[in-house]
């Protein structure tokens, strides 16, 4: 027999170990996984894979059902295919090879041993503990069946899918909410955790974003005119969760919004405001027109120069430096018959976002203000439809679905019908008078999918107004504007705007000499926006993006009317200019109560040929005798250039959960001006671009204030300081000819402005009385200092305003008898605006001639006025045709004779004072108003 020496023999072992290994692993590959799905069911695959292996797959049908797959194997081994396999579903796996058996749960992780401290040892750092980031576990709240039931809960949602590489201790949820009715998001929803101090709101696109902890949260949404909801949600990961939510009418008789009543404390910007446009519904205003505007004035820090005065004047501001769009268009006039009445159709008027301190970064152009005007979706499930009749207008909006749920169309029309009344007093000099406008406004939204809408907006007004015979006022709006919202990623969204706006006024002259004419101003504007939002993580929201407008103005032109009109053309070369931006902005979050919103912005503004400008000898005062040199431009040469970086920042530190401070300043550039001698302003104001001879304005504004919730939000009190300086505001050297002048510089002052006060607010949001008070001290000083006489003001001191008004006061009131009655109040007094009076006469030549005061030394009487109404709904009848409802009002109830403008004239060799006055007589009004 032959021997094997030791070496063949460990060969021999080796290779028969080797031969067993490999034996055991053919064994092992005899699972492996070939295949080809296209589109295929998930259950059907699950179930095609089972086939081809020896092991036996065990779940719940309905989990597997709702999901296709496309994907393909190629000789995989189980683990590897069933991981691919379940990446982009909510399933995970649990494999007993033992036993030849697959587990499918849905969300969650088996785990087959116990971490390490379970017992009391040292835990690993895998371990869950929801202390980290001082972040506090909810108590957790279950709802049982009847509970759920009774108030009608959503069923349970699993967010996110468990894994066992990634686990924390909290993680993110975030979504949009949506009105189911109309389609359109819900802005400041407020979404809060049960038992817990965990509350956010949804934006202005009705997005949302917050860190919940991991495992079951039970959370609550609440917001005006929306029905409150619970649902309970049990976090794995981060993930999404789509509101959509009913409407809850039976709360649109109140007349504070308490959607996101902590949003006050909370939030990090100064000085801003939310109006819903139902909160104009109980207040009882002029000839019972619903106003947003009117109840903006209201509000503390935001004014009028008078009854009847075009504009509005925020914290010491002029009309002209606040940026007012209507679905991110300028809307250059938004009102009509000299701001009597608004130019928006309350019906299609969904709120207004008010910013008055620390404006968001996107925003510029403008040194007191931001009106965010928004208008609603059309309803995509049903045609609706409000309207209202009044005294002397009518209002009408329509809602149709294009394609349910998904586009709709809104269409709303407005009109005025004075002109009888004023043909029917029994005055003739009003006889052949004529007081007329309308509006209208187009919407159309289209949901295109979940990541993507667009909204189209499209609006005109027109005013026609002749007091006298011989002359016919003309002005009108147009706008346009389209915007795309895309959500690029879970945590990033983008707006595509193009938007064109054109403001036109006219006068069409005809009176009794050869003199005849037609003489026309406008001024256009298209802008370009593309801007982004990135939730970095739960501290950090990024806002970046960029902007472009282009502006053309007529500055005016005048024809004659008719062939036998004495009058000579004339036209006012055209202005151009070039406006861009860039920013960008970080709401960074420090801890729980510390807010920082910081952001900065680069402004930049180019004045643009074909135009011919004049210079100016240095050191002398600007007119036809120091004219230096004439320079032509050519067409789209840069004429000037302005500009530079715009800060803003405001904070907010969380004192308690319902008690902040906050703090923010900014620095602004204007590069629009308007050019008025009168003492208000009026619709017939031209605007003027900065250019060679004219400086952009410059602003700065520094704010401070505390606010405070009480009673669960029921109360809200605050407090805010303000102090803002300005550069290069402008004014008029006295008799001013500023319409139709080639050389408009010769007539204009550029100064200083400074603007400052305190702001108190206390509200009631809810109950059947409810309401606000504000109070405002404030003021707004100018000074015009240069070297000569003719270029200073009052010395070259600090002189009121216009419209420095020291103290105002407004309260609004409503207290609901019933669900159908309720009363409803309105209280305003201000002091009365500067004005310059005649303090002399003086004989100069063998003439006489009036001596004046400084401008502004004097005012005219304070203003005080009461306005109250009576509503009356219709019945609450589930199925009518339609919903009802009466306003009854009278406005001016005391009947105060408020001058609007006080003037002089001379009678018989004495100088006599006359006021002007608006409504000086209590003017009663009723309002039918309908909605289906």
């Amino acid at each position: 027999m032959p021997r094997y020496s030791a070496f063949t023999q460990r060969r021999g072992a080796f290779i028969f170990f080797f031969v067993i290994v490999f034996w055991y692993g053919n064994a092992q590959e005899d699972n492996l996984i070939s295949g080809t799905y296209d589109n295929a069911p998930l259950y059907n695959i699950i179930t095609d894979i089972e086939s081809k292996s020896d092991y036996s797959f065990f779940f719940i049908k309905d989990w597997v059902q709702k999901d296709s797959v496309t994907i393909s194997f190629n000789n995989e081994n189980l683990e590897s295919a069933l991981d691919r396999l379940f990446s982009k579903t909510q399933l995970n796996y649990y494999i007993l090879k033992n036993d030849k058996r697959v587990f499918l749960v849905e969300n969650t992780v088996i785990y087959d041993e116990l971490p390490r401290g379970f017992f009391g040892r040292k835990a690993d750092s895998s371990v869950i503990v929801n202390t980290e980031k001082g972040f506090t576990a909810p108590k957790p709240v279950f709802f049982n069946d009847d509970i759920r039931q009774k108030e009608k809960l959503f069923q349970i949602v699993r967010i996110g899918k468990a894994s066992a590489a990634n686990a924390k201790s909290s993680y993110i949820l975030s979504g949009k909410a949506i009105n189911t009715s109309t389609g359109e998001p819900i802005q400041d929803l407020a979404i809060r955790v049960v038992n817990t101090n965990l509350i956010t709101a949804t934006d202005a696109n009705g997005n949302y974003s917050i860190e919940l902890p991991a495992g079951y949260n039970a959370i609550a949404t609440s917001a005006m005119g929306i029905e409150d909801s619970k649902r309970e949600v049990i976090m794995y990961a981060d993930g999404e969760l789509n509101l959509v939510l009913e409407e809850g009418l039976e709360r649109l008789d109140e007349v504070v919004v308490e959607a996101d009543a902590a949003s006050n404390v909370e939030d990090a910007i100064t000085g801003s405001e939310q109006i819903d446009s139902e909160e104009s519904k109980n207040i009882p205003l002029v000839l019972g027109e619903r106003d947003i505007l009117q109840v903006a004035k209201a509000l503390p820090g935001i004014s009028s120069a008078g009854e009847g005065a075009t504009g509005l004047n925020v914290r010491g501001g002029k009309t002209d430096q606040n940026l007012v769009l209507l679905d991110d268009a300028v809307i250059y006039n938004p009102t009509h018959f000299f701001g009597i009445f608004q130019a928006l159709n309350p019906f299609t008027t969904k709120g207004v976002a008010i910013y008055k301190g620390s404006m968001p970064v996107e925003y510029g152009g403008r040194l007191s203000s931001v009106f965010d005007i928004r208008t609603k979706n059309g309803n995509v499930e049903k045609v609706a439809g409000e309207g209202s009749i009044g005294p002397v207008t009518g209002n009408m909006a329509l809602e149709v679905p294009l394609e349910k749920n998904k586009s709709s169309l809104i269409i709303g029309a407005r009109g005025a019908y004075a002109d009888w009344i004023l043909r029917s007093l029994d005055e003739e000099s009003l006889n052949n008078s004529e007081a007329s406008f309308f509006d209208g406004i187009v919407k159309y939204y289209d949901k295109i999918n979940d990541k993507n809408e667009i909204r189209a907006s499209g609006y005109y007004s027109r005013d026609n107004f002749s007091i006298t015979s011989d002359s016919l006022y003309n002005y009108s709006n147009r706008l346009f504007s389209l915007r795309w919202d895309r959500q690029v990623s879970d945590k990033t969204n983008s707006a595509l705007f193009i938007g064109n706006s054109d403001y036109r006024f006219g006068i069409d002259f005809d009176g009794e000499s050869n003199n005849d004419f037609e003489l026309d101003y406008g001024i256009n504007e298209t802008a370009l926006k593309y801007k982004m939002q990135t939730i970095v993580n739960d501290n950090h929201t990024l806002n970046y993006g960029l902007s472009s407008k282009y502006y053309s103005v007529n500055p005016g032109s005048i024809e004659p009317s008719g062939s036998s009109s004495d009058i000579a053309s004339r036209r006012i070369s055209k202005e151009k200019a070039l406006e861009g931006a860039v920013f960008i902005g970080d709401e960074l979050k420090i801890n729980d109560k510390f807010l920082v919103n910081l952001g900065l912005r680069y402004a930049f503004f180019a004045a643009l040929g074909e135009a011919t400008q004049r210079t100016y000898n240095d050191n002398q005062p600007r007119n036809e005798s120091t004219v230096r040199d004439t320079i032509s431009y050519g067409n789209g040469e840069f004429i000037e250039t302005y500009g530079g970086p715009e800060l803003r920042l405001s904070a907010r530190y969380l004192l308690t959960p319902d008690l902040s401070i906050k703090a923010g300043v900014n620095n602004s550039y204007q590069f629009l001006h308007t050019l008025s001698n009168n003492t208000t302003v009026s619709p017939i104001d031209t605007w003027k671009l900065s250019d060679l001879n004219i400086e952009a304005q410059k602003g700065y504004q520094a704010s401070l204030g505390i606010y405070k919730n009480l009673n669960e939000n029921e109360y809200e009190i605050s407090l805010e300081g303000y102090y803002r300086r300005m550069e290069n505001v402008l004014d008029f050297k006295t008799g001013a000819d500023l319409f139709l002048n080639e050389n408009v510089e010769t007539e204009i002052l550029q100064g200083d402005g400074k603007a400052y006060g305190v702001e108190f607010l206390i509200k009631k949001n809810r109950g059947d009385f409810n309401g606000w008070l504000g109070y405002t001290y404030s003021r707004s000083l100018y000074r015009f200092d240069r070297e000569f006489n003719e270029e200073r003001i009052n010395n070259g001191e600090f002189f009121p305003s216009n419209f420095d008004k020291p103290h105002d006061v407004s309260l609004i009131v409503n207290y609901k008898l019933t669900r159908r009655f309720s009363f409803s109040g309105n209280f305003v007094y201000q002091t009365g605006r500067p004005v310059t009076y005649p303090i002399g006469t003086f004989r100069f030549n063998n003439a006489d001639f009036v001596a004046f005061s400084n401008r502004n030394e004097f005012r005219i009487p304070d203003y005080y006025r009461l306005d109250l109404g009576f509503n009356m709904e219709g019945n609450h009848k589930k199925n009518k045709l339609a919903h009802s409802f009466w306003t009854f009002s009278v406005y001016n109830v005391l009947g105060r004779n408020n001058p609007y403008s006080v003037f002089f004239v001379t009678d018989n060799g004495e100088v006599k004072a006359l006021q002007s006055s608006i409504f000086a007589i209590p003017i009663p009004s009723i309002t039918y108003n309908f909605k289906f």
